[in-house]
């Protein structure tokens, strides 16, 4: 499916739109589902309950319950590489038809133009969505590539080679492109920001999400 499980690095599961309009208040006279975007990196659909092949000894209720819910995806495509396969994510193409993004930015070569081909915050945000992203996201060490979220918490691992060890506590965060270090374990602190942006907080609640 997506990347490897590091679970502690991202907000986990890739392969599944999530809707989730009934988890917030104020948005029962907005027809626009909510839409939660579970991804992490090397993720096996053996390794998630809800589908038929995963192992006997997975136990994953609450994923579970969101894929009954909500969509689950059983075919995709995606490179070799993390970053390509967030460029597919970004931009819908396929992984050998994209110019993709290298850790220092692009291909050398490369001429992606957002304009043919926009990434997909810019196109919820066209519909009137806001977006957010919390959690590991390498797309170029730079704030210009795969970065134009409305909210984002991001650790960026080539930016601070020094910290790239640091999966599991003691990163290096971006808040709204303001870096401070951050104590406790990364995959609890990712999920508390990610429930309270969920619940309004660093959003127009009046908006989908």
């Amino acid at each position: 499916m997506w990347l490897r499980s590091l679970l502690s690095c991202c907000l986990s599961l890739g392969l599944a739109w999530l809707s989730c309009s009934n988890w917030v208040r104020g948005q029962e006279k907005d027809s626009r589902p909510n839409i939660l975007f579970l991804y992490a990196d090397d993720q096996s659909t053996k390794t998630v309950g809800c589908y038929p092949e995963s192992w006997e000894w997975v136990k994953t209720p609450n994923l579970d319950t969101f894929a009954k819910k909500g969509v689950r995806f059983t075919h995709c495509y995606l490179g070799s590489w993390c970053m390509p396969s967030r460029a597919t994510l970004l931009t819908g193409r396929l992984p050998h038809s994209i110019e993709s993004m290298t850790m220092a930015g692009q291909y050398p070569g490369s001429s992606y133009d957002p304009e043919k081909c926009p990434f997909w915050p810019s196109i919820f945000r066209k519909h009137g969505y806001q977006t957010a992203q919390i959690g590991k996201w390498h797309t170029g060490t730079d704030t210009g590539f795969g970065r134009d979220w409305d909210f984002q918490i991001v650790w960026n691992r080539p930016k601070h080679p020094e910290n790239a060890g640091n999966y599991y506590g003691d990163q290096i965060l971006a808040f709204q492109g303001i870096e401070r270090q951050v104590s406790g374990y990364s995959t609890d602190n990712y999920t508390q920001w990610a429930c309270d942006y969920i619940r309004g907080e660093n959003r127009d609640p009046r908006k989908p999400w």
